[in-house]
């Protein structure tokens, strides 16, 4: 599952808590990469998807081919696009940021720390999500991105 906040985790129980009184289902998720676990309430499932198709992937490849889209605007503006297209949980909207924010080789010199800090954000995400479905190294996961 992908929870858009967090990235790509695992369901690995269901469980029931009590809060304040109050018994609440959840789904407890385990995030391998930060090697942490996360509860998400039964009731707010919405907030969780199901892992891209090989068909999403294909076409996230495209959208990491096409050139850059890059508006003039201030870059507080766009950081906060930047910021709500990584949250949306939606995997198109993840590789459009890897593709604008992408500066190859030139990545240390072209970019400011914040923009670094959400290009590395989107990449790593969408990374574990390819690595995951397409079955194959971490090494050979990013020469397909590349």
């Amino acid at each position: 599952m992908v929870y858009p906040k967090h990235g790509v985790g695992q369901i690995s129980e269901f469980k029931k808590i009590n809060i304040g009184g109050i018994d609440v289902e959840t789904y407890v998720i385990k995030f391998e990469k930060d090697k942490a676990n996360g509860m998400v309430p039964v009731n707010k499932q919405s907030h969780l998807r199901a892992l891209a198709t090989i068909n999403q992937v294909n076409k996230c490849i495209s959208i990491l081919k096409s050139k850059p889209k890059i508006k003039r605007s201030m870059w507080s503006r766009r950081a906060q696009e930047y910021e709500s297209k990584i949250s949306s949980g939606k995997i198109y909207e993840l590789a459009e940021v890897v593709r604008d924010l992408n500066k190859g080789d030139d990545l240390m010199v072209d970019q400011s720390y914040s923009e670094r800090q959400l290009f590395e954000k989107a990449y790593e995400r969408i990374l574990s999500e390819f690595k995951i479905i397409l079955n194959i190294s971490i090494e050979d996961t990013q020469k397909k991105i590349r």
